[in-house]
């Protein structure tokens, strides 16, 4: 196949992706702690027959490689509920589920009709021993300090196991804003806990509508180069066969 359809067919490829990377972010802009994705690409360069000038053309072949988070914070919705949470700076909270040990900064917890600390899946959320943590009944207060210490009516409660990873970027998503590892993640040892608040998604809307535009008018850009070429085969087949 002719370089030309090559290099626009893998453009266009890789824009699928990125409209979907976009259209995700936009779908969960609204969705606690959830972090704006993009695509990574790789450029590969071939030496046109004009290739030879001083300012010969360059034709270039387009692959992604990876897709990456952007793990800056979130702004801080304030709720007032108790069972809300936020952490300021690096950290996921750690739940426990049916496949192990996941991860998450999405604080809006709540308890169940056991009195289990658990996520908005039903996942109980783990102290920093790993350990559930558990209200009783007659409990009225429910309060978490800056550094994670949880105090009911009945006393201490625990502490909240706040880890962090040496590469965020590593941690694969299971859910929009659940992860897990292969690595045990270490406690942070001087967490900022806010209680009563929410991160919420660090998703631009106006900055991901601006990318789906972008995206939209390189693809039909791919696409005239593709028409282009296919007419301009056809037309040098005709010339070359008669027909």
């Amino acid at each position: 196949m002719e370089n030309t359809l090559l290099i626009a067919l893998s453009r266009q490829t890789t824009l699928r992706r990125e409209m979907t990377s976009v259209a995700n972010n936009i779908a969960n802009m609204n969705t606690q702690a959830y972090k704006r994705e993009s695509m990574m690409f790789d450029d590969y360069l071939v030496r046109s027959d004009g290739g030879e000038r001083i300012m010969g053309d360059k034709l270039m072949f387009v692959r992604d490689v990876a897709q990456y988070r952007d793990l800056s914070e979130g702004k801080f919705d304030e709720t007032g509920n108790p069972l809300d949470v936020a952490i300021h700076g690096e950290g996921y909270f750690v739940v426990d589920t049916p496949e192990g040990n996941r991860y998450t900064r999405n604080g809006h917890f709540q308890l169940n009709s056991n009195g289990v600390l658990v996520n908005t899946d039903g996942h109980p959320v783990l102290t920093e021993d790993g350990d559930q943590i558990q209200t009783t009944p007659g409990d009225t207060r429910f309060e978490i300090s800056r550094n994670g210490e949880i105090h009911t009516d009945a006393g201490p409660v625990g502490k909240l196991g706040i880890v962090q990873f040496d590469n965020p970027q590593e941690l694969e998503k299971v859910s929009s804003t659940l992860m897990k590892s292969d690595a045990a993640g270490v406690q942070v040892e001087n967490p900022d806990v806010h209680q009563g608040k929410l991160e919420m998604s660090n998703v631009e809307p106006i900055i991901e509508m601006t990318r789906m535009i972008e995206v939209h008018r390189a693809y039909n850009r791919a696409k005239s180069m593709i028409d282009k070429e296919d007419e301009r085969i056809r037309k040098a087949n005709t010339l070359i066969t008669g027909q």
